[in-house]
């Protein structure tokens, strides 16, 4: 392989000097004694106490987590048995399926977050059109609408995590031997166990990768959950709202806390990823091995 130009080389420098740089200013000014987003007045970490001395930023901060953590755990679960499904059906369907699969992946989060709250609210209307029929009906107070909340808002969070955990998952199911699961059976075990105890190892890394990114792309989440949360905050709402009044260093502490918490998800899947290529590697490297020796 040809090593890359100078002018490559300062070309991608300078790509990632305008991705990166902004980013950089804002992690240093967090640190910064005074207000000032410009001038360097001395290092502190006061602007980290304040910002977790603050009530409204702590709640939000508690909804965010505990909405990606259930999203992550229950779309990881939906998406491993979406994911098995798929895989065993026939090529033609497998394909038309995959392809609804990757829509919601490619599709703008906007038109996601407004198809999704026009249909939380319709779903609202009709089913307090249904309780006013039924309690007229049976004289009985009986009640089934909600509104746009914490339930909407997991429910959206769920529906857009699937998709990236089936797309996790499914490259494990294809590395495995097809006959695994059959040979299980034939040694006594049921669907289960040779399902919960051969399969499930077996297609663990993917599943974990998918847990991984599920949890960080809920938690990096904007646009959907402006849509669907309704009168709950999440993190990134929160900021949205301090961003139109004067911008304060408590921002700066957020934000940098955020980064580094994405930052610190993606190394640990793209260190995941490299161990499981290097593990495959050397398995082939061995199954190649054993069938040179065999022909010999």
């Amino acid at each position: 392989m040809k090593k890359p130009s100078i002018f490559g080389r300062l070309l991608m420098a300078l790509v990632f000097i305008f991705l990166y740089a902004p980013i950089a200013v804002l992690i240093v000014f967090s640190f910064n004694s005074s207000k000032s987003r410009t001038v360097w007045t001395g290092f502190t970490f006061d602007w980290y106490l304040k910002l977790f001395q603050d009530t409204t930023i702590m709640n939000s901060l508690y909804v965010t987590l505990l909405v990606s953590l259930l999203a992550a755990v229950i779309a990881t679960v939906a998406g491993t048995i979406a994911a098995v499904g798929i895989y065993n059906m026939k090529r033609s369907h497998r394909n038309a399926v995959l392809a609804l699969n990757n829509i919601p992946v490619i599709n703008a989060d906007i038109i996601t977050g407004v198809s999704m709250s026009l249909l939380f609210i319709s779903a609202a209307s009709v089913l307090a059109k249904l309780s006013l029929a039924f309690s007229q009906l049976l004289g009985v107070n009986i009640n089934l609408s909600f509104s746009l909340g914490f339930g909407t808002l997991l429910i959206a969070h769920i529906t857009f995590n699937v998709p990236y955990v089936i797309l996790s998952v499914l490259p494990k199911l294809r590395q495995l031997d097809n006959n695994l699961f059959e040979a299980a059976q034939d040694l006594g075990a049921t669907w289960w166990q040779a399902f919960y105890k051969v399969i499930i190892p077996e297609i663990r890394p993917g599943i974990v990768n998918g847990l991984i990114i599920a949890f960080t792309m809920s938690i990096d989440d904007f646009v959907i959950s402006y849509f669907t949360a309704g009168r709950v905050q999440t993190l990134s709402m929160t900021i949205y709202a301090m961003t139109k009044k004067r911008i304060t260093p408590e921002i700066n502490a957020l934000s940098t806390l955020l980064f580094t918490a994405v930052l610190l998800m993606l190394i640990i899947i793209n260190i995941r990823q490299a161990s499981q290529e290097k593990k495959l590697r050397k398995t082939r490297i061995r199954s190649t091995g054993i069938i040179k020796y065999s022909k010999i």
